[in-house]
């Protein structure tokens, strides 16, 4: 059913976020009800929700699909699915890491046990296709299908994108440049951004030019997105505060991407510049278990990638990501949303610091 949308004001950025996040919030609370089996799946659905976050993936596709002349509230149904498959993400991706903290709390796996937090993820996964079969009576059935084809290509992308980031780490294998740009544009470039943009683009009837420039966009987006919270993994009041949509902290255990063995920009960049035996340390430490690892080889491994400027190139890319994002909106029609992507554009990947 169409739910009527409420103004979005695209005066600013944080008034847009802001908006758009209370009312994607309110929609979603009509799908986690106050119920039974209340302490053993509703209470675990609600919690990563009610923990704040951007939610910047539903706000990309409500600019986009606003951007390219549709409306908010057709949108909706595929913005609620979004957010519900990046919670279903966050939980799952805890497990498979071992995550301590997620949004400045212990992790839901942490709270409840394994078995109970797959169950919630699980469910938040079957959301998705409850919210997906709304699209049918609102958009019609063809374009419907098109937006259900564009959600499955964003579901492959990602699951094949996170195979490879956990199996490097399973199989000790540290991958090379290219290999490390082929991972994150599948997981990232097209779970955080591409997927979102040519979504909400798509909803609107947009023609095949637009939904591709959108699409680059947004690729470059959530690949300047994933390395700037690499980054700020590694920065010293990363894990205190609950990230909000514009403010707040990073929510994660400072250096928990290190004790986990993740495989990141920064670590390709410090292995290139280390001397042979301190490059073998680094090594080393990404392999030791999360539990062995010590706060010691951690900050080592921190103090290194600053001394070696490996913080300041990853920074520089970052910085490089949102240019050439930025010369893919010069070439769409001037508008509020286009301006709001280019502000979103400048906090997420060069600016932001939670």
């Amino acid at each position: 059913m169409k739910s009527p949308a409420p103004f979005l004001d695209c005066s600013s950025l944080a008034a847009f976020l802001n908006g758009s996040s209370d009312w994607i919030g309110q929609e979603m609370a009509r799908y986690l009800p106050d119920r039974e089996p209340k302490s053993y799946l509703y209470d675990l659905a609600r919690d990563y929700p009610s923990r704040g976050g951007k939610r910047v993936r539903p706000a990309l596709l409500l600019l986009s699909c606003t951007l390219a002349g549709g409306e908010a509230a057709l949108a909706l149904p595929s913005a609620l699915a979004l957010e519900m498959f990046q919670n279903f993400a966050l939980v799952h991706d805890d497990i498979e890491d071992g995550s301590l903290l997620r949004r400045g709390h212990p992790t839901l796996h942490r709270i409840h046990g394994v078995p109970l937090a797959i169950n919630a993820g699980d469910f938040l996964l079957g959301l998705v296709f409850e919210l997906l079969a709304e699209n049918e009576p609102l958009l019609g059935a063809a374009k419907a299908w098109e937006v259900q084809r564009e959600f499955s290509r964003v579901f492959r992308e990602t699951f094949e994108g996170q195979a490879m980031d956990i199996g490097w780490v399973e199989t000790n294998h540290l991958p090379d440049r290219k290999e490390f740009e082929t991972m994150i544009q599948k997981k990232t470039g097209w779970y955080t951004g591409r997927g979102p943009c040519q979504i909400g683009a798509r909803i609107a009837g947009a023609d095949e030019a637009v939904i591709a420039a959108l699409g680059q966009f947004g690729q470059l987006l959530g690949i300047g997105f994933q390395v700037r919270d690499d980054l700020l993994n590694l920065a010293p009041d990363s894990s205190l505060t609950a990230p909000g949509v514009l403010s707040g902290g990073y929510g994660k255990e400072r250096g928990g991407d290190i004790a986990e063995g993740k495989r990141t920009l920064v670590v390709i960049e410090l292995l290139e510049r280390l001397p042979p035996g301190e490059a073998e340390r680094v090594r080393e430490i990404l392999m030791t278990p999360p539990a062995e690892t010590s706060p010691e080889d951690i900050n080592w491994v921190i103090d290194r990638a600053e001394q070696t400027g490996s913080l300041e190139a990853v920074s520089r890319h970052c910085s490089d990501l949102g240019h050439r994002a930025g010369r893919i909106l010069e070439g769409l029609p001037p508008s509020p949303q286009t301006s709001l992507l280019e502000s979103l554009t400048g906090y997420l990947i060069r600016d932001r610091n939670a």
